[in-house]
């Protein structure tokens, strides 16, 4: 089955928000409908990572411009994911799917500490793998430590889920007239400052070449779809047209 997808292996990026119902904390249900539609493509054959950030509860940045120290400030923020990923772990697994969630900072009792060789190795054996710390460094966001991930584990995309369903040359909450791309190249999305990823995540993501697809995951059936090569979302590659 996994033959006939058009993604095998593939990095999943969800924010902190996405884990709480208004932004804030962890919403049980959230989380289940969330590790329901992980399971579908799971269940496809196709090899899961993900990366969750940490914004539900607690945000480096904006604590640094409180007078805390921007270092400080950012590895509470890694701790902040490590518990995401925990939760989210339990979830999935009360799904039936096996697990593991690796660490970029080592705390032993918790979790496995990242070893790339070992993290695909659990891809290849079926585990969704969930790894937790960002890249284990102050100062870069859980966005650059997805596509740090992404490109160190050969995925074949990166897909960042959002509250939308793609990219748009405006906030489409606040105006209606707002355009949505269906594809863009890196350098488009860079130039016209568009709200994709952070700046380093996306250069990174373009000197690797690896492809970004930006979806909105509370959309039923949206992940599973992009498995099967259907159209949803906005794409992020070298191979796409200049937008007009």
């Amino acid at each position: 089955m996994a033959a006939e997808l058009k993604y095998q292996r593939i990095l999943l990026k969800l924010s902190g928000e996405a884990l709480g119902g208004q932004g804030f904390g962890i919403d049980a249900q959230t989380v289940q409908r969330i590790a329901a539609e992980i399971k579908r493509v799971h269940a496809l054959g196709v090899e899961v990572a993900m990366v969750i950030g940490g914004g539900n509860m607690w945000r480096g940045a904006d604590a640094a411009a409180t007078g805390i120290d921007r270092a400080t400030a950012d590895y509470v923020g890694m701790l902040a994911t490590v518990m995401n990923s925990l939760v989210m772990q339990d979830a999935m697994e009360k799904h039936g799917m096996a697990t593991r969630v690796q660490t970029a900072i080592e705390m032993p009792p918790v979790a496995e500490p990242f070893i790339r060789r070992r993290a695909v190795r659990h891809l290849e054996k079926g585990r969704v793998v969930i790894l937790a710390a960002g890249s284990g460094n102050p100062f870069f966001t859980t966005d650059t430590a997805a596509a740090l991930r992404a490109v160190e584990l050969n995925a074949q995309v990166l897909l960042k889920a959002t509250k939308v369903d793609g990219i748009y040359d405006d906030d489409p909450v606040k105006n209606r007239y707002a355009r949505k791309f269906d594809e863009i190249g890196y350098m488009q999305a860079l130039n016209m400052g568009l709200k994709v990823m952070d700046s380093t995540a996306l250069s990174l993501c373009k000197d690797n070449n690896m492809p970004i697809i930006v979806f909105d995951l509370q959309q039923e059936g949206a992940l599973e779809a992009i498995m099967r090569g259907e159209k949803c979302g906005t794409l992020v590659s070298k191979d796409v047209k200049e937008p007009v």
